[in-house]
Parts: structure tokens; sequence; C-alpha cells
């Protein structure tokens, strides 16, 4: 698999995210909300290290990215498809995926929404994980999903590749 995204780049935005991405896979998980200060705080980290990885011009154009995500996931939004937290979200991390890797994108996105889906709903009858996370608001939140949880998977899944690379050619 061929990305668009390399090495350097995905290490300049990998580290500053990283911790932000965690953040809001736990928060969702734990209280089924994405923090609009998390959301901003994301946004920033492009913003700083997007124009120190990118070319400007590159890093201009993905900017375009968080118009038109937030767009579509305020629609999506209306039609009860997900949350607000999450369109938001999936805006501030749109300018980190490179359009040329949308395939790659999709299929980690596809990957992570399915283990995330699957494992948090083992999870929740496992006792001694709930015995750890009593108080998560996800494990009573019917239909409703934590999908911060696979988007900052696909984020850092994504991320991670271009690094890892080096290391898993044959």
């Amino acid at each position: 698999m061929s990305m668009e995204t390399g090495y350097w780049t995905a290490l300049w935005l990998f580290v500053p995210a990283l911790p932000l991405a965690l953040w809001v896979a736990w928060s969702d998980l734990c209280f089924m909300r994405i923090s609009n200060r998390v959301v901003l705080g994301m946004g920033c980290v492009f913003l700083i290290f997007g124009l120190i990885a990118l070319p400007f011009d590159v890093w201009l154009w993905r900017l375009l990215q968080i118009v038109i995500v937030l767009t579509v996931g305020f629609v999506a939004n209306n039609l009860g498809l997900i949350g607000g937290g999450d369109a938001k979200y999936a805006a501030a991390i749109a300018p980190f995926f490179a359009p040329g890797d949308l395939r790659e994108v999709i299929l980690i996105f596809a990957a992570m929404l399915l283990a995330a889906y699957v494992t948090h709903r083992l999870f929740q009858w496992l006792p001694p994980v709930r015995r750890m996370t009593p108080d998560w608001k996800s494990w009573q939140s019917g239909k409703d999903f934590p999908m911060g949880l696979a988007l900052s998977g696909t984020l850092l899944g994504y991320l991670a590749l271009p690094i890892l690379a080096p290391w898993l050619s044959v």
C-alpha cells in the first residue's frame, strides 16, 4: 500500500495528535461526549504542525477539507445518523488525511469502525471490564455508539502506517 503521506509528515502530525485522539476516544467512551475544546485543539494541531509538515499550498487545500466534512457532518447529524461532536471531530481531523489516500482512509475507517464496535459491544458484557468502568455512559447508550473511538483509531492508524512502513516492508 503506497500512501501520499510520507514518514516525516506523518511523524510531525502523529506526535501532537496522539494525546488528543486518545482523550477523544476515552471521553466518548466514558461520557458519550467530545469536547469542543479538544476539537479546537486538534484543529490547532493541524494549523501549527501541518504548516511545518506540508508545503504551504497543500496545507491551504487541506483546510478546505474541514469545510467539506463539517458540512456533510452537520447534514448527517440533522438526519440523526451521527452526533454533533462526531461531526465536529471528523471535520477537525479531516485535513490530516491526504486526498490521494482516500481509498486507504476508507479501508482504515471501515476496519476501525468494525473493530471498535465489536470490541465495545463485547467488552460491555465482561464483568472485569464493567467493574473497572461502571460509570461509562457508552455501556448504557443503547443503539448509540462512541464514534470518537473509531475516528481516533482511524486518524492514529492512518498516521502510524507511514511511520511504521520502513519496519513493515518485506
